[in-house]
Protein backbone atom coordinates (compact mmCIF):
# COMPACT_ATOMS: atom_id res chain seq x y z
CA UNK A 1 0.00 0.00 0.00
CA UNK A 2 1.09 4.08 -0.18
CA UNK A 3 1.59 5.89 3.10
CA UNK A 4 3.00 9.03 3.23
CA UNK A 5 6.13 8.54 5.65
CA UNK A 6 9.11 10.37 7.59
CA UNK A 7 12.05 9.38 7.57
CA UNK A 8 13.78 11.80 9.67
CA UNK A 9 13.03 16.02 11.31
CA UNK A 10 13.90 18.72 9.08
CA UNK A 11 13.36 16.73 6.16
CA UNK A 12 10.17 16.10 3.48
CA UNK A 13 7.78 13.29 4.06
CA UNK A 14 7.63 10.86 1.20
CA UNK A 15 4.63 8.59 -0.70
CA UNK A 16 6.71 5.08 -0.41
CA UNK A 17 4.95 1.27 -0.44
CA UNK A 18 4.95 -0.66 2.73
CA UNK A 19 3.44 -3.43 3.50
CA UNK A 20 -0.58 -3.92 3.81
CA UNK A 21 -1.42 -4.66 7.74
CA UNK A 22 -3.57 -7.07 8.50
CA UNK A 23 -6.15 -7.44 11.08
CA UNK A 24 -5.21 -9.06 14.18
CA UNK A 25 -7.83 -10.26 17.15
CA UNK A 26 -10.18 -7.51 18.03
CA UNK A 27 -8.56 -5.40 15.64
CA UNK A 28 -10.10 -3.80 11.90
CA UNK A 29 -8.62 -3.24 8.80
CA UNK A 30 -10.25 0.28 7.21
CA UNK A 31 -9.46 1.44 3.78
CA UNK A 32 -9.20 5.09 3.93
CA UNK A 33 -10.31 7.49 1.69
CA UNK A 34 -9.75 10.67 3.38
CA UNK A 35 -6.94 12.05 5.97
CA UNK A 36 -6.58 15.48 7.68
CA UNK A 37 -3.79 16.92 8.77
CA UNK A 38 -3.00 18.53 12.31
CA UNK A 39 -0.30 20.94 13.83
CA UNK A 40 0.95 17.89 15.81
CA UNK A 41 2.11 16.48 12.28
CA UNK A 42 3.88 19.75 11.49
CA UNK A 43 5.71 19.80 15.02
CA UNK A 44 7.01 16.46 14.83
CA UNK A 45 8.35 16.93 11.13
CA UNK A 46 10.45 19.91 13.05
CA UNK A 47 11.16 18.00 15.57
CA UNK A 48 9.54 19.49 18.74
CA UNK A 49 7.42 16.97 19.55
CA UNK A 50 8.18 14.45 22.66
CA UNK A 51 9.27 10.90 21.71
CA UNK A 52 10.23 10.98 18.38
CA UNK A 53 9.80 7.75 17.04
CA UNK A 54 10.90 7.82 13.54
CA UNK A 55 10.79 6.57 10.38
CA UNK A 56 7.06 6.75 10.82
CA UNK A 57 3.39 6.99 9.02
CA UNK A 58 1.65 10.60 10.19
CA UNK A 59 -1.75 11.65 10.55
CA UNK A 60 -4.31 11.52 13.46
CA UNK A 61 -7.63 11.57 11.12
CA UNK A 62 -8.75 9.74 9.06
CA UNK A 63 -12.45 8.44 7.37
CA UNK A 64 -12.93 5.66 5.04
CA UNK A 65 -14.38 1.95 5.32
CA UNK A 66 -14.38 -1.00 6.67
CA UNK A 67 -11.74 -3.66 4.88
CA UNK A 68 -12.15 -6.72 6.64
CA UNK A 69 -12.45 -8.17 10.66
CA UNK A 70 -9.72 -9.79 12.72
CA UNK A 71 -10.80 -12.68 14.98
CA UNK A 72 -12.76 -12.23 17.64
CA UNK A 73 -14.25 -8.92 16.81
CA UNK A 74 -18.02 -8.88 17.71
CA UNK A 75 -21.18 -8.96 15.55
CA UNK A 76 -22.08 -5.46 16.43
CA UNK A 77 -18.86 -3.96 15.01
CA UNK A 78 -19.12 -1.87 11.74
CA UNK A 79 -19.68 -3.99 8.71
CA UNK A 80 -17.21 -4.52 5.76
CA UNK A 81 -18.24 -1.71 3.58
CA UNK A 82 -19.56 0.65 6.19
CA UNK A 83 -18.61 4.26 5.90
CA UNK A 84 -16.43 4.63 9.34
CA UNK A 85 -13.94 7.07 11.26
CA UNK A 86 -10.83 6.60 13.38
CA UNK A 87 -11.20 7.87 17.47
CA UNK A 88 -7.11 9.36 17.38
CA UNK A 89 -6.63 9.07 20.97
CA UNK A 90 -4.97 5.36 21.70
CA UNK A 91 -5.24 4.05 25.67
CA UNK A 92 -6.63 7.03 27.37
CA UNK A 93 -6.94 5.03 30.37
CA UNK A 94 -9.59 4.47 33.62
CA UNK A 95 -10.12 7.70 35.05
CA UNK A 96 -12.36 9.97 32.92
CA UNK A 97 -10.60 13.25 34.36
CA UNK A 98 -7.33 12.76 32.84
CA UNK A 99 -5.38 10.20 30.52
CA UNK A 100 -3.53 7.46 31.81
CA UNK A 101 0.23 7.17 30.90
CA UNK A 102 -0.04 5.04 28.17
CA UNK A 103 -2.46 7.73 26.29
CA UNK A 104 -1.08 8.96 23.12
CA UNK A 105 -2.34 10.22 19.60
CA UNK A 106 -2.43 8.46 16.46
CA UNK A 107 0.30 8.56 13.67
CA UNK A 108 3.40 8.51 15.82
CA UNK A 109 4.95 6.43 17.01
CA UNK A 110 1.84 4.32 15.88
CA UNK A 111 1.52 4.16 12.19
CA UNK A 112 -1.25 6.86 11.41
CA UNK A 113 -4.07 7.45 8.77
CA UNK A 114 -1.30 9.20 5.74
CA UNK A 115 -1.85 5.67 3.77
CA UNK A 116 -4.63 3.49 2.23
CA UNK A 117 -4.99 0.73 4.61
CA UNK A 118 -4.54 0.90 8.97
CA UNK A 119 -4.98 -1.43 11.56
CA UNK A 120 -7.01 -0.53 14.84
CA UNK A 121 -8.96 -2.37 17.68
CA UNK A 122 -12.22 -2.20 17.10
CA UNK A 123 -13.62 0.78 19.72
CA UNK A 124 -11.52 2.86 17.78
CA UNK A 125 -13.90 2.64 14.83
CA UNK A 126 -17.04 4.51 14.78
CA UNK A 127 -19.51 5.08 12.17
CA UNK A 128 -19.35 8.06 10.09
CA UNK A 129 -22.17 10.48 10.49
CA UNK A 130 -24.08 9.64 7.44
CA UNK A 131 -24.77 13.27 5.78
CA UNK A 132 -20.52 13.90 5.65
CA UNK A 133 -18.27 12.85 2.70
CA UNK A 134 -15.07 11.39 3.41
CA UNK A 135 -13.43 14.70 3.51
CA UNK A 136 -15.51 16.11 5.54
CA UNK A 137 -15.52 13.20 8.36
CA UNK A 138 -11.70 13.23 8.22
CA UNK A 139 -11.62 16.38 9.32
CA UNK A 140 -13.64 16.20 12.59
CA UNK A 141 -11.89 13.30 14.40
CA UNK A 142 -9.34 15.44 16.08
CA UNK A 143 -10.78 18.55 15.91
CA UNK A 144 -14.13 17.50 17.19
CA UNK A 145 -12.74 15.26 20.41
CA UNK A 146 -10.27 18.20 21.45
CA UNK A 147 -13.10 21.32 20.86
CA UNK A 148 -16.08 18.94 22.74
CA UNK A 149 -14.31 17.85 26.00
CA UNK A 150 -12.87 21.64 26.47
CA UNK A 151 -16.51 23.23 25.62
CA UNK A 152 -18.52 20.33 27.16
CA UNK A 153 -16.83 18.09 29.78
CA UNK A 154 -14.27 20.55 31.10
CA UNK A 155 -15.89 24.17 30.92
CA UNK A 156 -19.51 22.59 31.31
CA UNK A 157 -20.84 25.03 28.33
CA UNK A 158 -24.64 26.15 28.62
CA UNK A 159 -27.08 27.16 26.08
CA UNK A 160 -27.63 30.90 26.28
CA UNK A 161 -24.23 31.80 27.44
CA UNK A 162 -21.53 33.83 26.20
CA UNK A 163 -18.96 31.85 24.66
CA UNK A 164 -15.16 33.64 22.94
CA UNK A 165 -13.27 30.96 20.73
CA UNK A 166 -9.85 32.53 20.05
CA UNK A 167 -8.51 32.15 17.01
CA UNK A 168 -10.94 31.28 14.39
CA UNK A 169 -9.76 29.76 11.60
CA UNK A 170 -8.07 26.66 13.12
CA UNK A 171 -9.43 23.41 12.89
CA UNK A 172 -10.34 22.54 16.09
CA UNK A 173 -11.16 26.28 16.92
CA UNK A 174 -14.04 26.42 14.46
CA UNK A 175 -15.57 22.78 15.05
CA UNK A 176 -15.89 24.61 18.76
CA UNK A 177 -17.63 27.46 17.04
CA UNK A 178 -19.73 24.78 15.40
CA UNK A 179 -20.60 22.57 18.62
CA UNK A 180 -21.47 25.60 20.98
CA UNK A 181 -23.65 26.84 18.74
CA UNK A 182 -25.48 23.65 18.01
CA UNK A 183 -25.74 23.68 21.46
CA UNK A 184 -27.44 27.06 21.96
CA UNK A 185 -24.38 29.11 23.22
CA UNK A 186 -24.15 32.79 22.10
CA UNK A 187 -20.26 32.56 20.22
CA UNK A 188 -18.19 35.41 19.19
CA UNK A 189 -14.88 34.92 17.97
CA UNK A 190 -10.74 36.22 17.60
CA UNK A 191 -8.66 35.64 14.68
CA UNK A 192 -5.69 37.94 13.38
CA UNK A 193 -7.34 37.94 9.66
CA UNK A 194 -10.55 39.50 8.70
CA UNK A 195 -11.42 37.70 5.94
CA UNK A 196 -11.75 34.69 8.79
CA UNK A 197 -13.34 36.61 10.95
CA UNK A 198 -16.13 37.13 7.92
CA UNK A 199 -16.15 33.77 7.55
CA UNK A 200 -16.90 32.71 10.91
CA UNK A 201 -19.79 35.19 11.33
CA UNK A 202 -21.08 33.19 8.20
CA UNK A 203 -21.01 30.18 10.52
CA UNK A 204 -22.72 31.68 13.16
CA UNK A 205 -20.80 33.67 15.17
CA UNK A 206 -22.95 36.48 16.34
CA UNK A 207 -19.55 39.07 15.76
CA UNK A 208 -15.54 39.10 16.42
CA UNK A 209 -12.87 41.31 16.30
CA UNK A 210 -8.83 40.70 15.71
CA UNK A 211 -6.75 40.19 18.35
CA UNK A 212 -3.94 42.35 16.61
CA UNK A 213 -6.15 45.82 17.95
CA UNK A 214 -4.28 47.27 20.99
CA UNK A 215 -7.23 46.81 23.94
CA UNK A 216 -8.95 44.42 21.93
CA UNK A 217 -10.36 42.76 24.62
CA UNK A 218 -12.43 45.90 26.54
CA UNK A 219 -13.79 46.78 22.73
CA UNK A 220 -15.22 43.17 22.32
CA UNK A 221 -16.76 43.08 25.26
CA UNK A 222 -18.21 46.28 24.80
CA UNK A 223 -19.63 44.56 21.34
CA UNK A 224 -20.50 41.75 23.26
CA UNK A 225 -22.95 43.51 25.69
CA UNK A 226 -20.83 42.01 28.06
CA UNK A 227 -17.83 39.43 29.33
CA UNK A 228 -17.61 35.81 28.49
CA UNK A 229 -18.87 32.88 30.41
CA UNK A 230 -16.46 30.48 28.47
CA UNK A 231 -13.15 31.05 26.77
CA UNK A 232 -11.82 28.73 24.22
CA UNK A 233 -7.99 29.24 23.93
CA UNK A 234 -5.48 27.59 22.15
CA UNK A 235 -2.55 30.30 22.50
CA UNK A 236 -1.56 31.27 26.16
CA UNK A 237 1.43 33.03 25.89
CA UNK A 238 1.29 36.74 26.75
CA UNK A 239 -2.03 37.72 25.23
CA UNK A 240 -3.66 35.38 27.94
CA UNK A 241 -4.30 38.19 30.47
CA UNK A 242 -6.57 39.82 28.01
CA UNK A 243 -8.46 36.80 28.65
CA UNK A 244 -8.99 37.59 32.30
CA UNK A 245 -10.19 40.79 31.27
CA UNK A 246 -12.79 39.22 28.62
CA UNK A 247 -14.15 36.73 31.14
CA UNK A 248 -17.29 37.21 33.47
CA UNK A 249 -17.18 37.01 36.95
CA UNK A 250 -17.41 33.73 37.64
CA UNK A 251 -16.18 32.52 34.22
CA UNK A 252 -14.31 29.37 33.12
CA UNK A 253 -11.09 29.53 30.59
CA UNK A 254 -10.32 26.50 29.13
CA UNK A 255 -7.40 25.89 26.94
CA UNK A 256 -5.88 23.17 24.72
CA UNK A 257 -2.75 24.12 23.79
CA UNK A 258 -0.04 26.86 24.02
CA UNK A 259 1.15 27.80 20.44
CA UNK A 260 2.40 31.42 21.55
CA UNK A 261 4.25 29.91 24.65
CA UNK A 262 4.29 30.18 28.79
CA UNK A 263 2.00 32.82 30.34
CA UNK A 264 4.40 35.30 31.82
CA UNK A 265 3.45 36.73 34.76
CA UNK A 266 -0.43 35.58 35.39
CA UNK A 267 -1.74 37.84 38.32
CA UNK A 268 -3.26 35.45 40.94
CA UNK A 269 -5.66 38.65 41.71
CA UNK A 270 -7.47 38.95 38.60
CA UNK A 271 -8.24 35.29 38.76
CA UNK A 272 -9.24 34.95 42.39
CA UNK A 273 -10.75 38.58 42.59
CA UNK A 274 -13.16 37.39 39.57
CA UNK A 275 -13.84 33.53 40.97
CA UNK A 276 -12.30 32.28 37.62
CA UNK A 277 -11.30 29.23 36.97
CA UNK A 278 -8.59 28.13 34.45
CA UNK A 279 -9.02 24.71 33.16
CA UNK A 280 -6.62 22.67 30.92
CA UNK A 281 -7.65 20.09 28.37
CA UNK A 282 -6.19 17.58 26.16
CA UNK A 283 -8.51 15.29 23.28
CA UNK A 284 -10.99 13.23 25.33
CA UNK A 285 -12.51 9.54 26.18
CA UNK A 286 -14.12 7.32 24.11
CA UNK A 287 -17.15 8.52 25.88
CA UNK A 288 -15.93 12.22 24.90
CA UNK A 289 -15.70 10.77 21.26
CA UNK A 290 -18.80 8.96 20.93
CA UNK A 291 -20.90 11.79 22.25
CA UNK A 292 -19.36 13.88 19.86
CA UNK A 293 -20.32 12.42 17.05
CA UNK A 294 -23.64 11.99 18.38
CA UNK A 295 -24.26 15.59 18.32
CA UNK A 296 -22.54 16.00 14.77
CA UNK A 297 -25.38 13.62 13.81
CA UNK A 298 -28.42 15.08 15.93
CA UNK A 299 -27.52 19.07 14.68
CA UNK A 300 -25.91 17.70 10.80
CA UNK A 301 -22.94 19.85 11.51
CA UNK A 302 -20.43 19.82 8.84
CA UNK A 303 -16.96 20.42 9.26
CA UNK A 304 -14.75 23.13 7.59
CA UNK A 305 -12.63 21.73 4.96
CA UNK A 306 -10.22 24.31 3.52
CA UNK A 307 -8.58 22.50 1.01
CA UNK A 308 -7.98 18.92 -0.34
CA UNK A 309 -4.49 17.44 -1.62
CA UNK A 310 -3.92 14.08 -3.12
CA UNK A 311 -1.88 11.77 -1.09
CA UNK A 312 1.39 12.67 -3.07
CA UNK A 313 1.17 16.49 -2.48
CA UNK A 314 1.49 15.55 1.21
CA UNK A 315 4.33 17.96 2.02
CA UNK A 316 2.47 21.19 0.13
CA UNK A 317 -0.16 20.35 2.53
CA UNK A 318 1.97 20.59 5.50
CA UNK A 319 3.49 24.04 4.13
CA UNK A 320 0.34 24.93 3.90
CA UNK A 321 -0.84 23.88 7.41
CA UNK A 322 2.93 25.82 8.94
CA UNK A 323 2.06 29.01 7.47
CA UNK A 324 -1.71 29.81 9.33
CA UNK A 325 -3.36 30.16 5.50
CA UNK A 326 -6.06 27.74 6.54
CA UNK A 327 -9.49 28.38 7.38
CA UNK A 328 -10.87 24.83 8.90
CA UNK A 329 -8.69 21.55 8.00
CA UNK A 330 -6.54 20.62 5.42
CA UNK A 331 -7.39 16.70 3.96
CA UNK A 332 -5.98 14.26 1.94
CA UNK A 333 -7.54 12.90 -0.49
CA UNK A 334 -6.44 8.74 -1.00
CA UNK A 335 -6.43 7.38 -4.29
Amino acid sequence: MLALQLDAVHQPVTVRDVPTPSPGPGEILVRLHAAALNHRDVWIQKGQYAGLRLPCTLGADGAGTVAAWGEGVAGSAPAVGTAVLINPGLEWGDNPRAQGRAFRVLGMPDPGTFAEYICLPAHYIQPMPAHLSFEQGAALPLAGLTAYRAAFTRAQVQPGERVLVTGAGGGVALVAVQLCLARGAEVWVTSGSDDKLQRARALGARGGISYREENWAATLVKQAGGPFDVIIDSAAGPGFNALLDAAAPGGRIVFYGGTLGAIPQLPPARVFWKQLSILGSTMGTEQDFAQMLALVQEKQIVPVVDEVFSLAEGEAALRRLEQGLQFGKIVLRIP
